[in-house]
């Protein structure tokens, strides 16, 4: 059985529980805490799973695989059904920068390592931290929300019908947004694709509050 290093907060791991739970596989979750004791992150054990000190970490077979998005396309390719991109090369690669616009233009500069050195090193307050967070997310969702109006397939999801990796990484990035109080006004969209993904199981269930360390 695949097994998953996760943190129930980490919106990088929950993007990668909902790809597990859409694609029906079994899989242990190792919880890896990144608050308690300093962070179990950086613990020589789990150092040796993951050099960057972060999660999600897939297990499988023995190999470790290590970057949320990684991790998504290894089972696309390993368990293709259902799909999680187009087939048509245009639409695979509008989906992408759809996700690519939360994973690698929202997510890294307003996760915790980066939240942590604005408090402990750069000596900001807990309110600037969070209008920093606010003001990426932001940036992102608008950013988003039009390319999903002028996306060619329009429908329930990101991108048509049925969810995609962009819905993947929407729903846990809007849940970050709700953490730190951003409006969504300006997103009705987004929030629409967010609602209808909350009533499939397989988002339900990777939803943060749904799993076993959750707090």
């Amino acid at each position: 059985m695949m097994k998953l290093y996760t943190f129930f907060r980490s919106s990088a791991s929950y993007r990668v529980r909902i790809a597990l739970n859409l694609k029906g596989l079994e899989y242990e979750q190792i919880p890896i805490h990144l608050r308690r004791g300093g962070g179990e992150q950086f613990s020589p054990a789990y150092k040796a799973v993951n050099p960057q000190a972060l999660v999600p970490t897939l297990e499988d077979g023995g190999r470790f695989i290590n970057q949320s998005l990684a991790i998504i396309e290894y089972l696309e390719e390993r368990y293709p059904q259902p799909p999680l991109l187009p087939q048509d090369p245009a639409d695979r690669a509008t989906v992408r920068a759809m996700a690519l616009v939360i994973a690698c233009e929202v997510h890294p500069i307003q996760n915790l390592r980066v939240l942590n050195y604005l408090r402990n090193e750069l000596k900001q307050p807990e309110a600037e931290a969070n209008r920093w967070a606010q003001h990426w997310i932001a940036l992102g969702f608008s950013a988003l929300e039009r390319m999903v109006l002028s996306a060619p397939k329009r429908g329930k999801f990101c991108f048509g019908d049925a969810p995609t990796l962009a819905d993947l990484c929407l729903v846990p990035q809007l849940s970050n947004a709700r953490r730190f109080s951003c409006d969504l006004s300006p997103y009705p969209t987004l929030v629409r694709i967010d609602a209808h993904c909350a009533a499939l199981p397989a988002f339900a269930k990777a939803a943060p509050e749904n799993q076993p360390d959750a707090e």
